[in-house]
C-alpha cells in the first residue's frame, strides 16, 4: 500500500513540475497552450534517448531534456507571439504543434516509431522527484514575483495598457512560454525514467488537456493553486483505478464542481503561504473556544 501511494505521490509531482510552468505562462500571461504534451515528450524524448543509447549521465540528460524543450518553445514562440496572435489562434496552433509532434515521434528512427523504447533505466525516484519539484515551485514563485512576473500580469490584465506602460509584450510571453516549455521537458525525463517505458501515444492532446485544466480550476494567477490540482486531478483518478470507468467520471465530476463552486478556480490569485496558514489555524482555535 506503501509502495502504492508512493506511486501515485511520484507521479502526481512530476505532473505538478508541467503543471507549475504551465501556470507561468498561461495564468500570468493570459495565453491558453493546448499543446504542452509537445515538450513533454519532447523531454521525455531526449533525455531517453541520451540515457538509453549514449549513456549519459542521468541528470545531465534531465538538464539537456530541459534545454531542448525550451529551445522548441523558443522556436515555436518567436513566430507564432511574433505575429501577435491572440488567446484562441495561439491555442489552435499550440494544439496543432503538440499533434504535429506526436506524429514526427512516430516515424522518426531513433525514437523507434510507435514502438516506443522499452527498457529505460529506472533513475527516477520519489525523493529526486521532490527536490525538483521543490525547486521548480521556488524559481517559479520569485519569477512572478519579479519585474518580469509583473509585467506578465501586466499583459495578461490589460495588454494594450501594458504596452502603452512600455512593457514588451513579445519579450514577455516569450520568457515566460520558454520556462513553461523547460519545465515540461524535465517533467518529461522524469516521466521516461519513471515509468521506463515511452511512446507517442503517451502524449496526446488528452495530456495537454489535463495541465491546462489544473492551471483553470487552481486559480489563473497563482501558483499553489495549480499545484493542489494537479495533485488532486491526478491523483482522484489513480486512487480510483479500481472501479474502471468510474474513475474518468469522478476526475470529469471534479472538473465541473470546481467550475461550478470556484468558478476563480481553487486559489484564485492566492498563494498559500505560512502566515496564511497559521492566521487559518488561529481563526479556527478562535471559532471552537466561542
Amino acid at each position: 500500500m506503501t509502495q502504492y501511494l508512493s506511486g501515485i505521490l511520484s507521479l502526481g509531482l512530476i505532473y505538478v513540475i508541467a503543471t507549475v510552468g504551465l501556470a507561468v505562462f498561461t495564468g500570468f500571461t493570459g495565453l491558453f497552450s493546448l499543446g504542452h504534451a509537445a515538450f513533454f515528450a519532447i523531454g521525455a524524448y531526449t533525455a531517453a534517448i541520451l540515457t538509453y543509447f549514449y549513456g549519459v549521465n542521468f541528470y545531465l540528460a534531465l538538464a539537456a531534456a530541459g534545454v531542448m524543450s525550451g529551445l522548441v518553445g523558443f522556436l515555436i514562440g518567436y513566430p507564432t507571439l511574433k505575429a501577435k496572435l491572440r488567446t484562441d489562434y495561439f491555442a489552435i496552433a499550440t494544439l496543432g504543434f503538440g499533434e504535429a509532434t506526436r506524429v514526427l515521434l512516430e516515424n522518426l528512427s531513433i525514437t523507434q516509431g510507435a514502438r516506443g523504447l522499452p527498457g529505460i533505466t529506472n533513475y527516477t525516484t520519489l525523493p529526486v522527484i521532490i527536490v525538483i519539484a521543490a525547486l521548480v515551485i521556488w524559481v517559479a514563485w520569485n519569477f512572478v514575483h519579479s519585474r518580469h512576473g509583473r509585467a506578465a500580469i501586466a499583459i495578461r490584465e490589460d495588454f494594450v495598457a501594458a504596452e502603452m506602460m512600455g512593457v514588451n509584450i513579445f519579450i514577455g510571453r516569450l520568457r515566460s512560454l520558454i520556462f513553461s516549455a523547460a519545465c515540461g521537458g524535465i517533467a518529461g525525463g522524469l516521466f521516461a525514467h519513471y515509468f521506463c517505458f515511452i511512446q507517442p501515444s503517451m502524449f496526446t492532446a488528452y495530456m495537454s488537456t489535463q495541465l491546462t485544466a489544473a492551471v483553470v480550476a487552481g486559480g489563473m494567477g497563482s501558483i499553489s493553486g495549480p499545484v493542489m490540482a494537479a495533485l488532486i486531478f491526478i491523483g482522484v483518478p489513480e486512487l480510483l483505478r479500481v472501479a474502471n470507468i468510474w474513475r474518468l467520471v469522478a476526475y470529469g465530476l471534479l472538473l465541473v464542481l470546481i467550475m461550478i463552486f470556484r468558478p476563480q478556480g481553487l486559489l484564485g490569485y492566492r498563494e498559500i503561504s505560512l502566515s496564511g496558514i497559521r492566521d487559518f489555524f488561529a481563526r479556527f482555535r478562535k471559532g471552537a473556544r466561542s
